[in-house]
């Protein structure tokens, strides 16, 4: 499980606009790296929406923002075009990276026991060390709080 002050695990994932983002490629920049469930559920397009309406404030602070979760990029890009998204999002279709991170957890809906994303955010240091992570996070509100962290 990734905690504050330890080294950020690296990864190398698809993105959305048919790039690979790389951690180690962001060096020197801080990195808001947001797991979220599912594209096009509720909890999910609020938190996406008010990482959107923040974005000005992030990049203000050379911040750059990626959402993560277990969906295709097809999906990503469907999701990013209905909610006219500013970032970018990557496709973690084999759970590696939210394993990495310890956000691949079980969960438990109806009686129903499933492995899913818990939604959870880690700030990145400029020198690739988690600087803060919250976990099981209320997607409503949760970007406010981020963008204050990032700024200080």
């Amino acid at each position: 499980m990734a905690s504050e002050g330890e080294k950020a695990p690296g990864f190398s994932l698809p993105a959305d606009d048919g790039s690979e983002v790389s951690l180690a490629d962001l060096k020197g920049r801080k990195v808001v790296l947001y797991f979220y469930p599912k594209d096009n559920t509720s909890g999910c397009t609020v938190e996406a929406c008010e990482f959107r309406d923040t974005m000005p404030r992030f990049e203000g602070v050379d911040a750059v923002v990626l959402g993560v979760s277990p969906d295709s990029i097809a999906s990503h890009q469907k999701f990013k075009a209905k909610h006219d998204l500013n970032f970018l999002l990557l496709a973690d279709e084999d759970h590696s990276v939210a394993e990495a991170y310890g956000v691949w957890v079980e969960k438990s809906m109806y009686g129903r026991k499933y492995m899913g994303i818990e939604r959870s955010t880690f700030l990145i240091g400029e020198d690739g060390e988690i600087q803060r992570a919250w976990r099981k996070v209320k997607a409503r509100g949760h970007a406010e709080q981020v963008v204050e962290a990032v700024a200080g």
